[in-house]
């Protein structure tokens, strides 16, 4: 059974300053929103975060990057966020931006224990500078290493007492591969049920991957909201 959480702040009480966290979502979608906010109330600092991208300037992220908590970001996306591109530009954060694919893969491989791997995307770009580089069947790929981190924070749409956890559509997005590659696995979900009855072949995040759960409300929030004109 895992540790079932009873406050967001107790169930981040372990990340300290310096640690090094994945956090789940693309975009604003499927982001561990109420975690996010339990860390910026712990003004824990010197963060390195990995994550497809930085939250918007008023939510997810963002909000850690407007109290100066995040020292480095690991990410392959960069828009939407005004105070992310003021950081960059005057120094207070360091940036490594890996192609989308690479930035999954490296992560799927901290998960499943494969120290690095060679892959095409990146070649001939500043990327590369500094990487090794070798041919394969007359092409050339990149070696890149896996990514792991201290802590992942990721949310799910379900979850039960063993921290099996199923995700909702396009919610499941990073969350899955970086429950694998957190030494400490925290879940964020919607739904909670006592008893194991989730069908094991729905299950998205087996529960040996995760140590502790916690229900929570989300605001889900749009980030560029589109509606159609009356005509």
């Amino acid at each position: 059974m895992k540790k079932v959480y009873k406050s967001f702040q107790e169930a981040v009480t372990e990340i300290k300053d310096g640690s090094t966290i994945m956090v789940g979502g693309f975009g604003l979608v499927g982001i561990p929103e109420n975690l996010i906010l339990a860390l910026v109330e712990s003004k824990v600092k010197h963060l390195t975060v990995i994550s497809n991208n930085c939250g918007v300037d008023d939510w997810g992220l963002g909000l850690l990057l407007e109290n100066n908590q995040i020292n480095k970001m690991i990410g392959s996306y960069v828009g939407e966020n005004k105070e992310f591109e003021r950081q960059v530009l005057s120094g207070e954060l360091e940036v490594e931006l890996i192609p989308q694919g690479t930035l999954a893969e490296r992560i799927r491989a901290g998960g499943a224990g494969i120290p690095a791997f060679y892959t095409p995307a990146g070649v001939g770009t500043p990327i590369a500078e500094g990487q090794e580089v070798r041919r394969f069947e007359g092409r050339d790929y990149m070696l890149q290493t896996a990514l792991k981190a201290d802590f992942s924070l990721v949310r799910a749409a379900l979850g039960d007492r063993s921290g099996n956890l199923i995700y909702n559509k396009t919610a499941r997005n990073f969350n899955p591969m970086m429950a694998a590659a957190g030494n400490r696995t925290i879940a964020e979900v919607e739904d909670f049920v006592e008893a194991d009855f989730l069908d094991p072949e729905q299950v998205h995040t087996p529960g040996i991957y995760v140590d502790g759960i916690i229900v929570g409300i989300q605001e889900k929030r749009i980030e560029r909201l589109t509606v159609k004109q009356e005509a």
